[in-house]
C-alpha cells in the first residue's frame, strides 16, 4: 500500500478508510455554527454533531465521518509556531451511541500505522489519568507501557466543546520526531509530549464523549456513549511529507510562495525571516 503524499490525497484516504468501516460521509459545515448560541465559530469537527450527542436530534447514521473546516482563536497566542493555525481542517470519525473505545482506538492505530505507514516506534499515546481501559487497549495493540502516558485535564486530556456542552476524557496520539535542540531545556526531565520541547507533535485526539457540562460546571451523563475524533490534517500531512512545520506542507507552501512574491522576502524557519529575496538570489542560495 502506498501512503498518501499530498494534502488532498490524505483527505481522500481518510474518508475512504472510515467509509469502509461503515461511516457515512458528511460535508463540512459553515464556520458559523447553525443554531448554537454557545459558540461564535466552528472550532472542531464535532460542532455540527452536538445535537446528536445530546439527544436533541436523530443522527442520519450512527457512524459519521467528515473533514471539517475550523476557525479557532482560543490558542491564538500559539499560532505561528510549528503546529498551530487559526484556520485548519480537522479529520473526524464519530460514533453516536454505536462503537466506543476499543474500535475507536483500534481504527486510529490501524489508519496511522497501516494506511499511512507511520513507524510504530514514532507514536506515543496518552490517556486520561484514571482511564485504565484505554491504557490496556493501547498496550494490546503493542504500544510499550513507557510510551503510554497518563495526563490530567490540566495537561489536555479532557476535552470540552465550550463552557457549556458535550465533553469527555481524551486519548491522544503524538508523533515523535526524535531529539531536538529544545530537548536540552527539559532540565533533566525525560522528554514527553507535555514538556513542549518541540520533539512531539499531537496528531490525533479521541474524545470519549460521555458527559455534558451545564452553566454551573456540573457534568451530567449524555444519553449515550459517543466517540468524537479530531485529527489534524495539516499536522499529519507534515509528518507524511517529512517537514517540521505545518506551513511547509504542499498546500500551505503554495500560500507562502505567493506571500514571498508579494513581500519579496523568503520564508526560512531556520534562518533570518527578514532576509530579502533579492539578497538571497544574489547570494545564490
Amino acid at each position: 500500500m502506498v501512503p498518501p503524499v499530498t494534502v488532498e490525497e490524505l483527505r481522500q484516504t481518510f474518508l475512504r478508510f472510515f467509509e469502509a468501516q461503515g461511516h457515512r460521509r458528511i460535508p463540512s459545515s459553515s464556520l458559523i455554527p447553525y443554531g448554537d448560541p454557545t459558540l461564535l465559530f466552528t472550532t472542531a469537527g464535532m460542532v455540527q454533531f452536538k445535537p446528536y450527542f445530546m439527544g436533541l436530534e436523530d443522527a442520519p447514521a450512527p457512524r459519521l465521518t467528515s473533514i471539517q473546516k475550523c476557525f479557532r482563536t482560543t490558542d491564538v497566542e500559539e499560532v505561528g509556531d510549528e503546529s498551530h493555525l487559526t484556520f485548519f481542517e480537522m479529520l473526524g470519525n464519530f460514533s453516536i451511541g454505536d462503537y466506543f473505545k476499543e474500535d475507536a482506538i483500534g481504527w486510529a492505530w490501524l489508519f496511522m500505522t497501516d494506511e499511512l505507514d507511520i513507524p510504530v516506534e514514532r507514536l506515543w499515546a496518552t490517556v486520561y489519568t484514571d482511564d485504565n481501559e484505554a491504557f490496556e487497549l493501547w498496550r494490546r495493540l503493542g504500544v510499550p507501557a513507557e510510551r503510554i502516558l497518563r495526563y490530567s485535564a490540566e495537561q489536555g486530556n479532557y476535552w470540552y466543546s465550550g463552557e457549556v456542552g458535550p465533553c469527555g476524557p481524551c486519548s491522544e496520539l503524538h508523533y515523535d520526531f526524535g531529539e531536538t535542540p529544545g530537548c536540552a531545556e527539559c532540565e533533566g526531565e525525560s522528554c514527553h509530549p507535555d514538556v513542549g520541547c518541540g520533539r512531539f507533535l499531537e496528531v490525533w485526539n479521541l474524545v470519549f464523549m460521555t458527559y455534558s457540562q451545564d452553566e454551573n460546571g456540573e457534568k451530567l451523563p449524555l444519553p449515550t456513549q459517543n466517540i468524537d475524533t479530531g485529527a489534524g490534517l495539516e499536522r499529519i500531512a507534515a509528518v507524511l511529507q517529512g517537514v517540521r512545520t505545518v506551513y511547509e506542507t504542499d498546500e500551505l507552501r503554495g500560500v507562502l510562495a505567493e506571500a514571498e512574491t508579494i513581500t519579496d522576502r523568503i520564508y526560512d524557519p531556520d534562518g533570518d525571516p527578514g532576509v530579502l529575496a533579492a539578497q538571497r538570489r544574489r547570494l545564490g542560495s
